[in-house]
């Protein structure tokens, strides 16, 4: 290497020829230099821009000038003839020295005598600069050799443990050794983009608390995300990385909310008196005496429809169709005490869905139904204990939402959906005789159908008339009697066992009670709180008994339970829109929720503490290190500071005019950072315990932000793009820090930003069933130990943390259909919290032993 004395040096040794000369590093006048008695080359014209030179923020500087940040790029050379001599150089590509004399310096680095020509690792001459700015922009290794060159033997994969073993297949000087064909050499697609989140030229940067030597140390990371590849840098310290998976699995422990806000026929009670319902791609049977819960989870996808066996020990659950063949539409029956699966049908006859789900009545519910939700809306029916297909047929009806048997009949079948009402009779050859009840072009929505003692059907439509139909002498059906129940549509309809009609209005919340024996008279009626929704469907508290107690879910994903002569209180809350924030207490097990419903919420696992209703769509929160007050970033670009204590709201503040996509409090609690869909970081101080806030600046970015974290020491904070860009910011300079290798010793405050070194190993790993797998959140345990991460699939994983390497092994769960939004260790990282987003399913899970 030269001496930092000699300005007018051609180039900047990065590493030294790691075979003949030891490697001595220091810095000088803020450049690199090795060992003056370590050069090897003579001075150059001083007026000539140096090939080689320093990198640094804003500019490549020397002490001849200065030079663009994309003028220069890292590169390795090796001596083709003895591959163990190599060293790395930044390279000045619009240095005005000849490219030949740059070759010849370099072989003089490496002790070639006469170096005349440069190859890639595939036998490609290089030949200018130009070349290696755009041909060869991909390659970032090179062999110097005295002539023409061929490829021998096939390439060597680099090692994580052995960084000195070279990547690319050596190259052979003709006059030395015989050709020999190739085998397996494959070289890199040139018309592929080398994408990088910073800028190769940027690598020298440093922050002066470790040597050149130190950062070649161990390898950057390099993953693919949508195609594009990016480098992410290794500190130089950091806990080794261990792939088994962790000594800890997932329970499910409790889920929260209920899925009233797209399906109708979804809340029984057992002969236990728990309550069954279902959530997202897991079936909750609710025992309120006990305040305790049990979960089926045998499903992979949404569960889109429900029915109790008449013995009400049995149900039976169909699921939408996920992306994979372990994810087919199928149906499902299990035992309501065990839990456990007992058969299994619809694997490949199903094709989307399975839009609807019955038992049969009269046979002691031998035959199940199942419609599918494809084009053709095909009805099948099964001897479900044989899994034998009695028949089946195309529908044909696009909006068709339900179906039942007649309670009378088990070969006649109803179905019912937008503009149709028909029936289905059943022959012994299998083959179906229809007969339509309503014709077409009917606007009407009919969303339910109940029966009376005798065998007539009574319908609910979506214009709010209850219509009851009679079958004559010759069998044919007509309407006996129509009364308009509810301002407009009705989203239920459940006979008692005394002649008792109950309906349930979807928009006027109202729910009726009609006299089947008096020409349908009502009795009596009554309307839900606003907050509650509207009557998606309802269910006797006691089968059987006619107290009038009712359990009723609601369109805002809540469950209810009272009379028509008192009041209704809440038994189970949920969020009725989107789901996105979440946030757990610093110092307890506590954690808080917020929505596109306008609702925040602060939870004890099973707990609900409070509950409020803001004036925005909420999506990010944070807590503040003391645990007093919580802030919300809305969708409106609004920050809203609430006492944790009461759930009042303490200040609401204009940032912006977009949407505040994610927060987060500094170590000490006195600066918050949010970051927002235009891309720009806001800085405001905190005082008085977090209910006090100053504006500090903004950094100006160009990407909506999805993810944040603190430096442990407050000087920086790291965001995640919507793109997977992993961007810096300098708190105290209020600018961006644009060189990720000044930033890899940097230690975090959280680990919710999903791109990094430390969390690499959660893209692209080995294990996943699909390899380009969308992590769409993660989280980092406290004792950093542990990393969670969700999926754009549905997944929940637990990885050892760091997650470095694609071969780490994991546990996982899958309870969600869609993106997983949020994910979050509580207090102690003896439990985990996960939101489910678009289906506001909010579910708690505990970390018990493997």
């Amino acid at each position: 290497m030269y001496d930092d004395s000699d300005e007018s040096s051609p180039f900047v040794m990065l590493t030294s020829p790691t075979k003949s000369w030891p490697a001595s590093y220091g810095k000088k006048n803020g450049m690199w230099y090795a060992s003056p008695g370590n050069q090897g080359w003579g001075s150059k014209p001083a007026s000539r821009k140096p090939s080689i030179m320093e990198a640094d923020l804003g500019t490549l500087s020397t002490t001849s000038g200065s030079i663009k940040r994309s003028a220069g790029r890292v590169i390795r050379i090796i001596n083709n003839l003895d591959h163990s001599v190599q060293c790395r150089v930044l390279l000045n590509l619009r240095t005005s020295q000849p490219f030949e004399e740059v070759l010849e310096d370099l072989g003089q680095v490496l002790k070639i005598n006469g170096a005349k020509k440069m190859y890639t690792g595939t036998g490609q001459e290089v030949r200018s600069f130009s070349q290696l700015r755009n041909e060869f922009a991909d390659v970032d290794t090179f062999y110097l050799a005295t002539g023409t060159a061929l490829i021998a033997g096939s390439p060597i994969r680099r090692s994580r443990s052995r960084p000195s073993v070279m990547a690319a297949a050596p190259i052979l000087p003709t006059e030395e050794l015989p050709k020999v064909p190739l085998r397996g050499a494959r070289p890199r697609s040139k018309s592929r983009p080398r994408i990088l989140y910073a800028p190769e030229s940027e690598i020298l940067r440093t922050n002066g608390e470790y040597s050149m030597l130190d950062m070649m140390k161990e390898d950057p990371t390099k993953v693919t995300i949508r195609g594009l590849r990016r480098t992410f840098y290794p500190p130089l310290h950091h806990a080794p990385a261990d792939n088994t998976p962790p000594d800890k699995k997932l329970q499910l422990q409790w889920v929260h909310g209920y899925r009233g806000i797209d399906a109708r026929r979804n809340l029984w009670v057992l002969p236990s008196g728990e309550l069954l319902y279902y959530v997202a791609a897991v079936a909750v049977l609710l025992d309120r005496e006990e305040d305790a819960q049990r979960h089926y989870t045998g499903h992979t996808e949404d569960i889109m429809c429900m029915d109790v066996h008449p013995s009400r020990e049995l149900v039976a659950s169909g699921q939408k169709a996920g992306r994979d063949r372990k994810s087919q539409a199928h149906v499902r029956i299990w035992s309501t005490e065990s839990l456990q699966t007992l058969y299994v049908f619809g694997m490949g006859e199903l094709d989307t869905g399975v839009t609807a789900v019955a038992f049969s009545q009269l046979n002691g519910g031998s035959y199940i139904l199942a419609v599918d939700s494809g084009r053709e809306s095909i009805l099948s029916v099964w001897q479900w204990q044989w899994g034998h297909l009695l028949g089946k047929v195309a529908t044909l009806q696009e909006g068709l939402s339900g179906a039942a048997f007649h309670p009378l009949d088990d070969n006649l079948i109803i179905t019912h959906g937008r503009g149709h009402l028909a029936f289905w009779h059943r022959r012994k050859d299998g083959f179906f005789e229809r007969t339509d009840i309503v014709k077409q072009p009917s606007r009407s929505h009919v969303t339910s159908v109940q029966f009376e003692p005798d065998g007539d059907v009574i319908t609910a439509d979506s214009d709010g008339f209850i219509t009851i139909y009679s079958v004559d002498s010759d069998g044919a059906y007509f309407v006996r009697t129509e009364f308009e129940a509810h301002t407009k549509g009705i989203g239920c309809l459940i006979m008692l066992g005394e002649g008792t009609l109950l309906s349930g209005g979807e928009k006027d919340r109202k729910i009726a009670a009609w006299d089947s024996l008096q020409n349908y008279k009502k009795i009596a009626d009554t309307k839900l709180p606003e907050s509650a929704g509207g009557v998606r469907t309802i269910y006797p508290q006691r089968p059987g008994r006619n107290d009038g107690n009712i359990y009723v879910g609601t369109t805002r994903n809540n469950i209810l339970e009272g009379s028509l002569q008192r009041r209704f209180t809440q038994v189970v809350f949920g969020h009725g829109r989107q789901l996105w924030g979440l946030a757990a207490h610093p110092e307890d097990d506590l954690f808080a929720t917020a929505g596109h419903d306008k609702h925040i919420a602060l939870w004890r696992k099973s707990k609900l503490i409070w509950t409020i209703q803001t004036g925005y769509e909420c999506v990010s929160l944070a807590f503040h290190p003391f645990g007093t007050a919580l802030a919300a970033g809305s969708t409106e670009g609004h920050l809203l500071v609430i006492n944790c204590e009461n759930g009042a709201v303490m200040l609401t503040l204009r940032v912006c005019g977009s949407p505040i996509n994610c927060v987060a409090f500094n170590q000490v609690g006195d600066m918050i950072a949010m970051g927002s869909q235009n891309g720009s970081i806001y800085l405001f101080r905190v005082s008085r315990d977090g209910f006090s806030y100053k504006k500090v600046n903004k950094i100006r970015g160009s990407q909506p932000l999805t993810h944040v974290d603190w430096s442990m020491d407050g000087n920086f904070v790291q965001t995640v793009t919507i793109d997977f860009d992993l961007l810096f910011w300098d708190a105290k300079s209020l600018s961006p820090e644009r060189s990720p290798i000044a930033m890899k010793d940097v230690k975090w405050l959280s680990s919710n930003c999903t791109v990094g070194f430390l969390v690499a190993g959660m893209w692209s790993n080995r294990y996943y069933a699909n390899s380009n797998t969308i992590i769409s959140t993660c989280t980092r345990s406290a004792a950093q130990d542990m990393l969670a991460s969700g999926d754009a699939d549905g997944y929940i994983r637990l990885f050892r943390y760091p997650c470095i390497s694609p071969r780490a092994e994991f546990h996982e769960a899958k309870v969600y259909s869609g993106m997983v939004a949020c994910a979050r260790f509580l207090y102690g990282d003896q439990s985990l919290v996960t939101v489910g987003g678009t289906d506001a399913s909010l579910m708690v899970w505990d970390l018990v032993e493997e």
